[in-house]
């Protein structure tokens, strides 16, 4: 049983005034997410088309719940989350340079391990806005970054001022280590233990370059070749006060563009994924250059709310075992 429970735990706010204060949080969040990073909020789908190359493949190896329909052909999938998806939509609106988009993606991962950040219902902000060729650097990852952190620092001070018995502040100072940077100063420890010594010391941490594979061969956690740049993304890190560990709020980075998913696909031995409409978009450029990720809901709403596990602010299903665990120790799930 993998699960945290913290000593002498015990909710801030009772199971109906967390209801109100889940709304008040994704309300806010979201107005200031799409003021400050210009995005338009638009409907995404909860299944796509099955064996299309659309849906995101995470690392691989995870099952996607599929189904067949009563009178359309082929076969539907329910989304992983719509990093691919988005990239498509923002070249179908006809989304300029600096505009972008966000929607409320939720999705089923069947094979994640739950605990008390994971659940398989995922429910998250997924965004992505267009940018330039002369974009795609670290500094200007690094400037969304910093907005993004701000967005929920601010959001974070508004739940404080409406629930006065919430206590944890986020900082606003983003400290910015590459996933090679952070084995070569903790070579000992694994990539989680590692993210938990850095995030303690520093509060708020950005971890990038995702993907590749360490000095060490191993790599710090898996991510799809064919959406995010490698060289150019990351997971926004803040530290947990309740669960005492690092907590990830968002994965994100600046898309690949022709020559980067060419490698990454080589380099992870899926190169047949170039026969697909949307890999194609990409080395053709019909598909415009972008920047994107996804912000967890619930996670965020655990956060803020100081709650020690993602079913205090989430409906979803749980082992008999982990809800009968969690009760001995206070934490009472939706």
């Amino acid at each position: 049983m993998n699960l945290i429970f913290p000593k002498n735990y015990h909710t801030l706010i009772d199971q109906r005034e967390t209801q109100k204060a889940i709304k008040f949080i994704k309300d806010n969040f979201q107005l200031i997410l799409a003021e400050r990073l210009n995005l338009d909020r638009i409907t995404a789908p909860l299944i796509v088309k099955g064996n299309v190359g659309i849906n995101d493949d995470l690392n691989g190896v995870e099952r996607k719940v599929d189904f067949t329909f009563k009178n359309i052909d082929g076969s539907g999938e329910v989304v992983q989350s719509l990093a691919k998806w988005k990239r498509m939509a923002l070249a179908k609106y006809h989304y300029k340079v600096d505009e972008g988009i966000y929607t409320d993606m939720l999705a089923l991962r069947r094979d994640d391990d739950v605990d008390n950040m994971h659940s398989v219902f995922v429910d998250q902000w997924d965004w992505e806005r267009v940018i330039t060729k002369e974009d795609r650097n670290l500094e200007f990852l690094k400037k969304i970054v910093c907005v993004i952190v701000e967005c929920i620092a601010d959001t974070k001070e508004l739940v404080n001022h409406k629930y006065f018995r919430l206590k944890t502040h986020t900082s606003k100072d983003v400290f910015f280590i590459t996933s090679q940077e952070l084995e070569d100063k903790y070579p000992e420890l694994t990539p989680k233990e590692r993210e938990n010594v850095i995030t303690k010391e520093h509060k708020t941490v950005f971890v990038m370059q995702i993907g590749n594979k360490l000095n060490s061969g191993e790599k710090h956690d898996g991510r799809a070749p064919d959406y995010d740049d490698w060289a150019l993304n990351g997971d926004i890190l803040v530290w947990n006060e309740v669960l005492e560990c690092a907590f990830e709020l968002s994965s994100m980075g600046i898309r690949v563009d022709a020559d980067s998913l060419k490698t990454q696909l080589e380099l992870d031995g899926k190169t047949e994924r170039l026969a697909f409409d949307y890999h194609k978009g990409i080395i053709n450029g019909t598909l415009p250059l972008t920047i994107g990720g996804g912000i967890g809901q619930s996670r965020l709403c655990m956060y803020m709310l100081e709650k020690a596990h993602i079913g205090e602010v989430q409906s979803s299903i749980w082992p008999d075992s982990h809800i009968a665990e969690l009760e001995k120790h206070n934490i009472i799930l939706l």
